[in-house]
């Protein structure tokens, strides 16, 4: 069985013009991740990311505390996240919940996405969506059995929270409720580990953040 270390990127620019790229602390979180790799003398043989550029920062990142590239990087935009700023917008003036800016206090703005994520996976929201709740598991999904079909013997993987709570839920064979409530919880720069080949995948660890045990490195778990 072949190993994949699906890591979320390290922390985003919350409440900046530009989301889609990483804080200083996401930059830290995601260096100290590569350098665990390398302390643990892991090697990759294939590196596969989404289509954003905090996907890419991440993964570079963690590839030159590893000592430099160590495979070509591909790319696959159905490990994108999925967008939010629309899901909001979907909901219209009337029914946008506290926190649907990213301007409002994170703890707003979390408990707003999970209650926009439950409309979308239930097909509630009343205004129209860049892609529906189904098609969103259909394209990670199929990311999903493409990483599996491409095989490695080691395979590292940048995505976001959404991607891989799904990639969870649809592994374990849990409902939509469980994928929203994993996204929730995932940390910045977090590995879930799994074992697969081309037919099959199972989950060996998730959400774990080894690399920010120190004490000294506590204020670095980071969910944004």
């Amino acid at each position: 069985m072949a190993e994949l270390y699906l890591v979320r990127h390290g922390q985003a620019s919350f409440g900046a013009d530009n989301y889609d790229e990483l804080s200083p602390s996401g930059r830290t979180q995601s260096r100290w991740l590569g350098e665990y790799f390398a302390q643990a003398e892991l090697r990759f043989d294939r590196v596969v990311i989404g289509t954003m550029q905090r996907h890419r920062q991440t993964a570079d990142a963690i590839l030159d505390a590893m000592g430099g590239p160590q495979a070509e990087v591909a790319q696959d935009a159905g490990l994108n996240e999925y967008d939010f700023h629309a899901l909001f917008a979907a909901l219209g003036e009337e029914g946008m919940p506290p926190g649907w800016s990213a301007a409002s206090s994170k703890k707003d703005f979390y408990e707003g996405l999970r209650q926009v994520l439950q409309l979308w996976a239930d097909d509630r929201l009343p205004g129209p969506v860049p892609e529906t709740w189904r098609q969103f598991q259909a394209r990670v999904q199929r990311a999903r059995i493409e990483l599996q079909r491409a095989g490695g013997k080691r395979v590292l993987v940048v995505s976001s929270g959404g991607p891989i709570a799904v990639t969870a839920q649809q592994v374990l064979q849990a409902p939509a409720e469980t994928a929203i409530a994993l996204n929730m919880q995932i940390r910045n720069s977090s590995v879930c580990q799994y074992v697969f080949n081309d037919s099959a995948m199972s989950l060996v660890s998730f959400n774990s953040v080894p690399h920010l045990e120190r004490a000294e490195r506590h204020e670095f778990v980071t969910y944004g």
